[in-house]
């Protein structure tokens, strides 16, 4: 069974970082690229970072490049999503997945493409 599990979210002024992690089960995430995504009351969910199934290259929303940072964890199948210079309009719930094709030379920003999908992490950042 494959199984998503988010943590670090919480509450922080704006200016502030957080990290939060993803630790994934069932699958060989290695093949796979993984992707955070998140969701603001009354607002579609977001492509927020990905990266490569290689762990080789990151790729970002322009709201969020040169503040967020995703990476591979220390421990196997864990990605990382560092945040720092954190916003009010970065608040929501933040999602992490893993996208449906093998290996994918290119990962997408479509969530529609993600097949696996964690219960989410609460963000919110305060002005």
């Amino acid at each position: 069974q494959v199984q998503l599990v988010e943590s670090g979210g919480g509450l922080v002024q704006a200016g502030g970082s957080l990290t939060l992690s993803c630790a994934a089960s069932g699958r060989t995430f290695s093949s796979y690229a993984m992707a955070w995504f998140r969701q603001a009351p009354g607002h579609e969910r977001e492509f927020v970072a990905a990266i490569k199934w290689s762990g080789t290259s990151t790729y970002y929303a322009d709201s969020v490049k040169g503040r967020f940072t995703m990476s591979r964890g220390n421990a196997k199948d864990t990605v990382v999503l560092q945040m720092n210079n954190l916003k009010p309009e970065d608040t929501g719930i933040y999602y992490c997945a893993t996208e449906s094709t093998r290996q994918h030379n290119k990962p997408s920003r479509a969530p529609e493409v993600y097949d696996y999908w964690g219960q989410g992490t609460q963000v919110t950042v305060s002005s």
